[in-house]
């Protein structure tokens, strides 16, 4: 989450703060910052970097972080990246380039391969755009295909579409060398059970230690436990689903005792109606 002042400004203190709450309280794997929880969309190259760099300096090498790019070009992509030069970031996720027209499939390679080339980072695929939606088969070709693009996070709801990946890279023999991550929120169970290497997702964020407790639960086999996280996980999942998402992430992180600042305009808080849905939500889930 990125944490903005009324005013439009990132409070940096309530960010390293949090960041400090999903390592050393959570316990997370990983943190991914100006993504679409993060409203990366509304970010200036600037802020992008600075983001990354408080985060990795509460972060102090303890676990890899992602960074986010959210731009509708090849060069404006590769611009923001180069901008994290001098930054030990893990990897950068890439949303395809999406403002009104989707390039074709060779189109989107040689987008992915510049990036990977000219950015010199790690590239995850960053497949959430309805309208610039790469299938299966186009993501495999690229992981295969270009050298630096070395996973991607699988989001749009598309349970099929994540388990057809998962086969066809071990099918083409990438497994071990790829990454495939769930951004299937309400879905995280089965997307771990299927064979999804970690998470990516708003979920994560509204709710770190069932999350990570679940993972831990699926590892070890403890099926029945797994479900009754997955439970919990769906009933926050379903009251936060909204085009306000990020806002109603935040709402779940103030009822739960973490501060996730306010939406950034033009995106609008959690309704009253929002805050007692996810209010009811979570008293729900605890009741599991």
């Amino acid at each position: 989450m990125t944490p903005f002042r009324p005013d439009g400004s990132i409070d940096e203190a309530t960010h390293r703060a949090d960041v400090r709450y999903m390592v050393e309280t959570a316990k997370v794997h990983g943190v991914a910052v100006c993504g679409s929880t993060g409203e990366g969309h509304t970010l200036s190259t600037e802020e992008t970097r600075r983001i990354a760099a408080i985060t990795l300096e509460e972060v102090r090498g303890r676990v890899p972080v992602i960074v986010g790019i959210i731009t509708d070009s090849t060069q404006s992509a590769i611009d923001r990246i180069r901008a994290l030069d001098g930054l030990e970031i893990a990897a950068v996720q890439v949303t395809p380039v999406h403002y009104v027209f989707r390039p074709d499939d060779d189109a989107m390679v040689r987008h992915f391969d510049a990036l990977a080339t000219r950015g010199g980072r790690p590239v995850i695929i960053y497949n959430v755009i309805p309208w610039s939606y790469l299938l299966p088969r186009l993501l495999v070709r690229i992981l295969r295909d270009v050298d630096g693009v070395v996973g991607v996070k699988q989001s749009a709801s598309d349970m099929k579409a994540l388990g057809d990946l998962l086969l066809l890279v071990e099918e083409q023999g990438i497994a071990d060398k790829v990454r495939i991550m769930s951004a299937v929120d309400a879905m995280l169970y089965p997307s771990f059970a299927l064979g999804a290497q970690g998470a990516i997702a708003a979920i994560l964020s509204a709710c770190p230690e069932w999350s990570v407790a679940l993972w831990d639960a699926v590892k070890k086999g403890d099926h029945p436990a797994a479900l009754r996280l997955h439970k919990k996980l769906l009933f926050v999942w379903n009251a936060i689903d909204a085009p306000n998402l990020p806002a109603n992430t935040r709402t779940v992180m103030g009822l739960t005792g973490r501060e996730g600042g306010v939406p950034r305009s033009p995106m609008p808080p959690s309704s009253p109606q929002q805050v007692e849905a996810i209010r009811a939500a979570l008293e729900a889930a605890k009741a599991l």
